[in-house]
């Protein structure tokens, strides 16, 4: 397969896995349950549809797969299962709008880290770009102070360095990491699961959160977690653009909660930035391959 068809088969794949992330907080809200019960439904039914996925492919292809491709997976498992206490936490302890506005700062992190780690060195408009969006999160986070948010946008920061790092590792080691995110659930899971022994089992709606545990994360995470396989860290995070921009649109239409204003500010800066930088990527990207196509012709 051509290095371009990897491109675009990365772009789609990634794309459809934003796309199907945007219904996540909803759906969880939409249970109306104790964030301990939520995470312990959440993670088990993606567990369970992880495995039964697998086990499917394997049945069928000889060529599925590890679940914990080595050290490196086993790293990025744990990575993700840290992501998704961090991501819960959030979700209990600030507004949506905040959560994924703070989210989508992961392409910051994921550029920094490639940087560092993989030599990936940002363009001068990247590190503009960069700089907008510290300035649109800081904006978000300085409203939070004083309202009780504080923790919680704390904890969507926390959970997007997490990704980040997930995100760098699994291109770093140019490993098949499709069902490593979904498995990396056993963490929170047996967390999730210590809480509830203790609290009890606290949810109205529960249709809606084996819904999402059992279709919307395996799906979501397969894709993502792939995209580092054909495109960039930095392409990868963007794609967590879509939650940022439908999920608050999603909270607004089914439970009316409105942003604050400074929240608002601040996401605007880092949406108009984030789909800035996205389409700058795009020309640059077809300029190059125009260029290749010029000098080494087929």
């Amino acid at each position: 397969m051509s290095s371009h068809t990897d491109h675009q088969k990365g772009l789609l794949v990634t794309a459809v896995g934003g796309l199907v992330l945007s219904i996540d907080i909803p759906l969880i809200r939409l249970a109306h349950g104790e964030a301990w019960t939520i995470l312990l439904l959440r993670t088990g039914c993606t567990l369970a549809a992880a495995l039964i996925m697998w086990a499917v492919w394997r049945s069928y292809s000889k060529d599925a797969p590890q679940l914990i491709p080595g050290r490196s997976g086993l790293v990025v498992a744990v990575i993700y299962g840290l992501g998704a206490v961090a991501f819960m936490t959030a979700v209990y302890h600030t507004s949506t709008a905040d959560l994924v506005f703070i989210l989508a700062f992961n392409t910051v992190f994921a550029a920094l880290l490639s940087w560092l780690f993989l030599k990936e060195r940002p363009r001068p408009l990247t590190l503009a770009a960069m700089a907008l969006m510290i300035v649109g999160v800081a904006i978000i986070v300085g409203d939070s102070v004083g309202t009780g948010y504080l923790f919680g946008d704390l904890m969507a920061l926390c959970s997007a360095f997490l990704i980040a790092c997930a995100i760098t590792i699994s291109r770093a080691s140019d490993k098949d990491m499709g069902f490593t995110a979904l498995i990396g659930v056993i963490l929170p899971f047996g967390v999730a699961a210590f809480m509830v022994a203790r609290t009890g089992f606290q949810v109205e709606a529960p249709w809606w959160i084996i819904l999402n545990g059992g279709v919307v994360m395996p799906i979501a995470f397969f894709c993502l977690a792939n995209g580092p396989k054909y495109i960039s860290g930095a392409e990868v995070a963007m794609f967590y653009l879509l939650e940022t921009i439908l999920a608050p649109v999603w909270v607004w239409m089914i439970f009316a909660e409105t942003p604050s204003r400074n929240s608002l500010i601040g996401g605007g800066i880092m949406i108009v930035t984030l789909v800035a930088h996205s389409l700058w990527q795009l020309h640059e990207g077809r300029k190059r391959r125009a260029d290749l196509a010029v000098h080494h012709p087929a």
